[in-house]
């Protein structure tokens, strides 16, 4: 699944060892795979190939713009939830036909942006979000391409904070108010809404919601046909699953299989079928690489404190996620054949790896078997292409991680390491003084214009 392998030398990425990277750059740093994008970009392209779709990136989970600009050379789509992951799609070189916008928030200026872009497509998600499009196209005197994101009341059966699709969310519109929709707005000059929308959560580890998403959008398509409007974009949404663990994800091919047969022959009468994959693209195409700081004994736990941990890496925290992490050298006897089978290797010893941030809740392990490790280790964790980096923050007043950027044997930095000068760039020094109440006189607009300057 990725160009991450150990040899006798450690962890290679690609053909670059890498230790070799964090001696040059130093640590915590993000280092992807070229390959490994690529690799799987082309798997869903593949798979899908039948039904002729606009595969969109994700941006949300890996926004750097040189891994933007691979994927949209290779033919990739943008999926956008805001203005700013919009301006990095156009500045990556991404066609703004094939970006479509999702997003319960979008703001006037994120909208107008979009319309003087010429987006490909608006994800509207209620009926005052369509209305606001309609206002600011029509003012703009121009036409927005609309699909309406219904909710499916399918169950993911993923963590509570990546379910999308059921009642509770704040996503879309429940799919039995659609046809109401459409038959209201459907007539709108300004807006030509001639789509479905569905995203119904995130990691997604098996086939079957996706099958039932996909059939009530379409059993929907066909209400609203017989009332007259046309479906031309069916958009499935993402969250295909990625292997943090070994065999955890089914394959671009799975997917596929139970989804080509369902849109096949409504793709040859003329629909368009939209896809937004992220983190079964970058997830397995990155890791984390971070540096043992402290070993550490309190009470029965033994804590290994490194140079990341929330503000880096927030996904173990924040949603209790698994990301299987290793030492980079380790050595001939836990040399791990998979993710799975390294339980099983002997001589392993409880950890808890943790990082610098003033937070008990800060940690990217916990209780996990590990080689015994020391002051100076290199850990790499795995699966940290998507929703890692992205995320990243400056809590503590913590500078963001260089991003690295391997090709075959060589590797380039994509993103430089932030200064401590960075953490304060935006910032000033020094408080304003308040302005004195002025004392009235003669000329106030001589005093007014004072005061201003």
């Amino acid at each position: 699944m990725d160009h991450f392998q150990f040899r006798e030398t450690g962890l290679h990425a690609e053909d670059v060892p890498v230790h070799r990277i964090a001696e040059s750059v130093g640590t915590p740093t993000y280092i992807y795979s070229r390959a490994t994008l690529l690799e799987h970009l082309k798997r869903f392209q593949t798979a899908f190939a039948p039904l002729e779709p606009t595969i969109c990136f994700a941006v949300k989970s890996c926004s750097n713009l040189a891994i933007l600009n691979l994927l949209a050379e290779a033919g990739a789509g943008m999926d956008i939830v805001s203005g700013g992951e919009l301006r990095r799609a156009l500045t990556a070189g991404t066609d703004p036909g094939l970006c479509v916008y999702a997003g319960v928030g979008k703001t006037d200026e994120e909208i107008n942006y979009a319309l003087d872009s010429n987006i490909g497509l608006f994800n509207c998600e209620s009926a005052p979000e369509f209305e606001n499009i309609a206002r600011l196209a029509r003012a703009r005197g121009t036409r927005a391409r609309v699909a309406l994101r219904v909710n499916p009341d399918v169950d993911p059966k993923t963590h509570r904070h990546t379910t999308t699709g059921v009642r509770s969310t704040k996503f879309g519109i429940d799919i039995e108010d659609a046809p109401a929709f459409f038959d209201r707005y459907a007539g709108e000059t300004a807006c030509d809404l001639c789509g479905l929308h569905a995203h119904i959560g995130s990691p997604i580890r098996e086939v079957e919601p996706y099958v039932r998403s996909t059939r009530r959008l379409l059993e929907l398509a066909d209400l609203l046909g017989t009332r007259g409007h046309v479906i031309t974009t069916l958009d499935l949404g993402g969250g295909f699953a990625a292997d943090y663990e070994t065999g955890e994800a089914p394959s671009a091919r799975t997917y596929a299989d139970a989804l080509v047969p369902l849109l096949e022959e409504r793709v040859s009468n003329g629909l368009r079928i939209v896809m937004e994959p992220g983190r079964s693209i970058a997830a397995n195409a990155g890791v984390l690489v971070a540096r043992v700081q402290y070993v550490k004994i309190a009470g029965d736990r033994r804590f290994a404190i490194i140079d990341a941990g929330m503000h880096t890496l927030l996904r173990p925290s924040h949603y209790d996620a698994f990301h299987f992490t290793w030492p980079c050298s380790p050595k001939e006897q836990h040399v791990p054949m998979d993710r799975r089978a390294s339980l099983e290797l002997e001589g392993l010893i409880k950890h808890d790896v943790v990082g610098p941030i003033c937070e008990t809740g800060d940690y990217i392990a916990l209780d996990r078997d590990l080689p015994p490790l020391e002051r100076g280790d290199l850990l790499a964790v795995f699966g940290s292409g998507a929703y890692g980096m992205s995320m990243a923050n400056r809590y503590n007043s913590m500078p963001l991680p260089a991003e690295v950027l391997v090709d075959g044997d060589a590797f380039h930095v994509i993103r430089r390491r932030e200064t401590l000068e960075d953490l304060f760039s935006h910032e000033s020094a020094s408080a304003p003084t308040a302005t004195p109440t002025a004392t009235p006189t003669a000329t106030p607009t001589a005093t007014h214009g004072a005061a201003e300057q």
